[in-house]
């Protein structure tokens, strides 16, 4: 048992030795470029590839690019214009192979000097930067013209000569158009003429709609909400009030949205209405004072009779319908015989 002990420690050991070992030797760095030889415009990739310990941690830093001299340009020449991010390549054991692309653009002619290919190494303790081996330089060459052919002007523009047979299509279709547009206002016209009207009619903005119809539609939504019937009877009479107010405003043009009941009643002494419609106006619109200011319950009978005389007050009190009789019109036998 006791040699069994020393044996294992001794493979422990080895391997705790090892491991010390692999994460001590520093990562080794290589670098390529897809071309080493191109024109002004082409693009060029530049792979660096590092080969490590799993246990270790590398960074991969950006590129300053010089041109040949080592002064550094303030708008460089090359361009990166795709920086791809690290991929594994491959994996064995312990060792992996990490590999990282840099998509490039020349834009100017001669010799790059990119130096070599460097990543930042962070151990333990230890924050270093790796460099490769091998230093990486593009040559860019500019395009080449040939100078000893002639060189001559620009040709002047061609005219073409017009042929009805491209334009045809558009020429019938164009026709077509109007032709029907042309119906269209025939027939609207005829039409129009068959009533008494002119086409600037259609033009012409809607009449407004009298007072009373409004009142009247105002009168049937209020009733059909039913709010007194839910102890809102603030807002009823409210309402009431409200309708009543706009129709004397619109019917006979009295501000009555901004005056008082009793103000009412002095503005529509000269007005010519019914006695007793004047009554039931200043008796819904005192109701109204008296709900909204001094928080009156009215019983069901008063809220009817409330609306009732709202309602008889416009329907009595609206324009009176104008018939107009026209003359027989003579027959065209009898304008023959005049």
């Amino acid at each position: 048992m006791r040699y069994f002990r020393y044996i294992i420690i001794c493979i422990l050991a080895l391997a705790a030795s090892s491991v010390a070992v692999a994460q001590t030797v520093p990562p080794t760095i290589t670098s390529h470029l897809s071309a080493d030889t191109v024109t002004i415009g082409d693009r060029v990739v530049l792979t660096v590839e590092v080969d490590k310990d799993v246990m270790q941690h590398v960074e991969f830093p950006l590129f300053d690019f010089r041109q040949e001299g080592g002064e550094e340009q303030a708008e460089p020449s090359i361009e990166v214009i795709n920086d791809y991010a690290p991929d594994t390549i491959s994996k064995e054991g312990r060792r992996m192979r990490l590999r990282k692309r840099y998509e490039m653009a020349v834009y100017d002619e001669g010799v790059y000097h990119m130096g070599r290919a460097q990543v930042l190494y962070i151990d333990k303790n230890l924050v270093d930067t790796l460099y490769g081996e091998q230093e990486t330089e593009i040559f860019v060459k500019g395009v080449q013209i040939d100078t000893t052919g002639v060189v001559r002007d620009l040709k002047p523009q061609k005219t073409l000569n017009w042929h009805f047979n491209e334009h045809s299509g558009y020429i019938g279709i164009g026709v077509g158009v109007l032709a029907l547009l042309t119906l269209v206002i025939y027939l609207l016209v005829r039409y129009l003429h068959k009533r008494g009207k002119r086409i600037t009619d259609l033009f012409r903005p809607a009449p407004p709609i009298p007072a009373h119809i409004v009142a009247i539609e105002a009168l049937e939504k209020l009733h059909n909400e039913k709010l007194w019937q839910n102890n809102k009877h603030k807002l009823y009479y409210s309402g009431l009030s409200e309708i009543l107010r706009t129709y004397l405003a619109g019917r006979f043009e009295v501000g009555a949205m901004e005056m008082t009941s009793d103000e009412i009643a002095e503005a529509i002494r000269d007005i010519e209405i019914d006695q007793k419609q004047k009554m039931n106006l200043l008796s819904v619109l005192r109701d109204a004072d008296l709900v909204k200011f001094a928080k009156a319950t009215p019983e069901a009978e008063e809220n009817e009779l409330a609306y009732n005389k709202s309602y008889y007050f416009i329907e009595e009190t609206k324009p009176i319908a104008q018939v107009v009789v026209e003359e027989d019109q003579p027959t065209k036998n009898e304008r023959r015989e005049r």
